[in-house]
């Protein structure tokens, strides 16, 4: 099929998704349903796509009328790429590189991560700006090297973009790049101890904690987490189910977020985890009912690693940052990192949404295991190149259990503990992305090639991409 078809039917599926009456989204879970989207998309399966609308959509169209336009669009070949352009009120729009054509997607979900709103139109050709030049300090010697600074430079004159921070290991090197303005108009580059939110990767230091509680015997992986929680919740069948590796790999049942995340007092959407504590999180658990058998297949969860945070606080009769500073922060002398800025410390990135506007440091309560720290690409590096030794002491042997295969994760993955892992050319690399509002990570390291790449920016703009496009780069360069 030819695009000019589009160009005479532009396919709109619209429900009664309202743009007023609806919570601000985060990015990060309209992309995870799209990622769904697109993957169901690629193996033709349109009703797996119509499953994941929303009733309101569902009463609007049926499931013969979408299935007869995804199957229009199947012509057009799979999805090779996809790119975030814009985010606003609660709506994402993606450019979309099919294997014949380019289209555009506008796409609002609701606060059950199902789709409200899904229109597919032709690609109008809006580019987002590009900086004619950004300060930067470098230092380029090899080829590698010089790769790397083209795809760090090109993500750091995007429009929406301020300051990066990169660091890579390769060949028992270790080397720096750092790009643009911590805020903008200040003219101050990143460095190497400048804080960044990191969102998500929290989630790999949580996993982390729970291999080291497993490794002296005080939990075991597949022991039910029930035992752990109040009786009004533990009574739940579903809950009973769950285990522990369940949690630390997405495979619970649980959903990426609660119900009722949104719907605590003093919910704030700027802010949107600081209040939802650990009673809201026991009053969903109380009442769940998993849609799928629980331990049969991956949907990633924030929720579930807000959990296991909390059970692993309950176990060790400690709160969680007290867990993460005694077991990894203080034996890997990572002094940067914390769940909260320190005001006496003027060396941080503040982050900065997409439409270029400040927007406040993430703050949390009951899910703070799933996306709270701030990290600095020095501390990371400490982080990383402990995963790159051989298991000596308590937290290396932890962090060695995170790293062993747990779940298989379609279309092409595998997942540990929290990590995920591909392989390039027999060799196996580890990687996790993180994102906020206004902050992105990416960190990954490849055991058997010694190999690290980390970055780390304040915008919205995804890393996810380019940082795996730069540690295949690492892998294949000799």
């Amino acid at each position: 099929m030819r695009i000019k078809t589009f160009n005479l039917l532009i396919i709109l599926i619209l429900s009664s998704f309202s743009l007023v009456k609806a919570q601000t989204i985060d990015e990060d879970n309209n992309r995870a349903v799209f990622n769904r989207i697109e993957y169901f998309f690629n193996l033709q399966q349109a009703d797996s796509i119509y499953h994941l609308a929303n009733a309101e959509f569902k009463q609007q169209i049926s499931q013969d009328k979408l299935n007869g336009i995804l199957e229009q669009m199947f012509d057009l070949g799979k999805i090779k790429n996809a790119t975030k352009t814009d985010f606003n009120k609660g709506l994402a729009t993606y450019k979309i590189d099919f294997e014949s054509a380019t289209m555009s997607m506008v796409l609002g979900i609701d606060s059950t991560m199902h789709f409200g709103y899904f229109l597919l139109k032709p690609y109008e050709g809006k580019e987002v700006p590009v900086k004619e030049e950004i300060i930067s300090n470098v230092e380029a010697k090899s080829p590698l090297d010089l790769y790397v600074d083209s795809v760090a430079r090109s993500y750091a004159k995007n429009g929406n973009a301020h300051s990066l921070a990169v660091a890579v290991i390769h060949q028992n090197k270790i080397n720096t790049f750092f790009y643009g303005e911590t805020a903008p108009g200040n003219n101050t580059l990143p460095d190497a101890n400048t804080v960044y939110e990191i969102g998500s990767v929290t989630k790999t230091v949580t996993a982390t904690l729970l291999a080291e509680m497993v490794n002296k015997g005080l939990v075991g992986l597949e022991d039910s987490i029930a035992k752990y929680l109040p009786d009004s919740v533990a009574q739940n069948p579903d809950i009973q189910k769950m285990t522990f590796k369940m949690l630390a790999n997405h495979t619970s049942g649980l959903p990426r977020m609660a119900s009722n995340w949104n719907k605590v007092p003093k919910f704030n959407d700027q802010d949107p985890y600081a209040v939802y504590d650990r009673k809201a999180l026991f009053a969903f658990l109380k009442d769940f009912k998993a849609e799928k058998e629980v331990g049969t297949e991956y949907e990633y969860s924030n929720l579930g690693f807000g959990l296991l945070g909390e059970l692993l606080s309950i176990i060790a009769k400690k709160p969680y940052m007290t867990l993460v500073k005694e077991t990894i922060l203080t034996p890997l002398e990572m002094t940067t990192t914390s769940d909260k800025i320190n005001p006496k410390d003027k060396n941080f990135a503040a982050p900065f949404n997409t439409e270029g506007q400040q927007v406040p440091f993430w703050n949390f309560q009951a899910l703070s295991a799933a996306g709270s720290l701030k990290s600095s690409l020095n501390d990371l590096l400490r982080y990383t190149i402990a995963q790159l030794t051989y298991p000596e002491n308590d937290v290396q042997k932890a962090m060695n259990l995170t790293k062993q295969f747990t779940f298989f994760v379609p279309p092409n993955s595998d997942i540990g503990l929290a990590w995920h892992m591909n392989m390039l050319d027999g060799v196996i690399y580890y990687h996790h992305t993180g994102a906020t509002a206004g902050s992105n990570a990416f960190v990954s390291f490849v055991p058997d090639e010694k190999s690290v790449v980390i970055m780390l920016s304040n915008s919205s703009n995804e890393l996810g991409k380019i940082g795996t496009q730069l540690i295949e780069k690492v892998l294949t360069t000799k």
